[in-house]
């Protein structure tokens, strides 16, 4: 049960986590999404470039890639925010891996419980031999208090894991149309 323990505490922490790092606001703010709707050439950088340093975020970082490229070719503009976004991506992906693991190893730490006490309990009963059915069904029910406390600590794991998942996939999807709506309103001039 020590470790099951210990799985639920790291299990949770990065549920937390991740749930605090994957919010809208902490990802593509609001107001700087707005802001993209008013760039129409390359004079309206420097509102952008302001605006992106005020709120950091992972649009703001990619913005600021995209300002500080705006001389660059479009193509090679593009090249270098879809690598920053890669990095970005990474990042919004971290600690998915941990909560994978614990989706895997709770339920196999909570069937290795629930196979040392069964052993533990015949090994008992090889010695002392059946006294009373009480003891035996008690015995038995401890050791499968393992198997359920390794199922409690994996469900509400993968509903985790799946939910940021797929968070991080929109994310990316959203990410991805507003650079490049940016740059076209970047290079629409040009």
């Amino acid at each position: 049960m020590i470790p099951l323990g210990f799985t639920s505490v790291i299990a949770l922490a990065f549920i937390i986590e991740r749930g605090l790092a994957l919010r809208w606001s902490k990802v593509i703010p609001g107001r700087l999404e707005d802001a993209l709707a008013d760039v129409h050439s390359q004079e309206d950088i420097p509102r952008v470039k302001q605006l992106a340093s005020a709120q950091p975020s992972v649009l703001s970082r990619l913005l600021l890639v995209a300002c500080e490229n705006s001389r660059w070719p479009r193509a090679e503009n593009a090249q270098a925010i879809e690598i920053r976004a890669r990095h970005e991506m990474v990042n919004l992906e971290r600690g998915l891996v941990v909560l994978e693991i614990v989706v895997g190893i709770a339920p196999l730490l909570g069937l290795v419980g629930t196979i040392h006490g069964l052993i533990t309990l015949f090994s008992g009963l090889s010695q002392s031999g059946i006294g009373e059915n009480a003891q035996f069904a008690g015995g038995i029910a401890e050791a499968l208090n393992a198997t359920l406390t390794g199922l409690i600590i994996a469900i509400p794991s993968l509903t985790a894991w799946s939910y940021y998942n797929k968070k991080a996939e929109r994310f990316a999807v959203e990410l991805e149309r507003l650079c490049d709506e940016f740059l076209r309103r970047l290079y629409r001039s040009k």
